[in-house]
């Protein structure tokens, strides 16, 4: 006779347990069938034709005030409005960040980000896809400024 919560209960419970692990990490492969075969191939990231330069602010350059006005030069590439599936090299747009943190996505050579608290920040430019996926590899320019009220 098996008593209620007996190791009988237990050990179900456990089989339960296990069932569902397998159940969850068989979701989470990304993909894969038994084995570590895919099931669908990724089609690769292109990598762009652009060149990307910051030309402001400069590389370890002071801010004044809590504005800080970031000017890009892109060439071989096209800033394209639209998003869209049809991924070309040398067609995208900027996403800005202020330390990690995404600010803006841009479809010109300058923005302004406003209300920056003062001390040290990294600046990011990256020129990513028209499906706003980075290129292969990462077309980016980063500076480290340093922002005074």
């Amino acid at each position: 006779m098996q008593v209620p919560g007996g190791p009988g209960r237990r050990r179900a419970g456990v089989i339960v347990a296990m069932a569902a692990a397998t159940a969850v990490l068989a979701a989470c492969s990304g993909g894969q069938a038994a084995g570590g075969t895919s099931t669908s191939t990724p089609s690769p990231r292109p990598s762009s034709t652009a060149k990307l330069a910051l030309v402001s602010p400069r590389a370890g350059q002071v801010v004044h005030g809590s504005t800080v006005h970031v000017v890009v030069s892109l060439q071989g590439a096209t800033i394209v409005p639209a998003t869209s599936s049809n991924i070309r090299p040398d067609q995208g747009h900027l996403h800005l960040y202020l330390d990690g943190q995404i600010v803006s996505m841009d479809y010109q050579k300058d923005a302004t980000i406003p209300n920056v608290s003062p001390g040290q920040h990294v600046l990011r430019v990256e020129f990513v896809a028209s499906d706003h996926a980075p290129f292969d590899p990462r077309d980016f320019v980063q500076v480290t400024i340093t922002v005074q009220s």
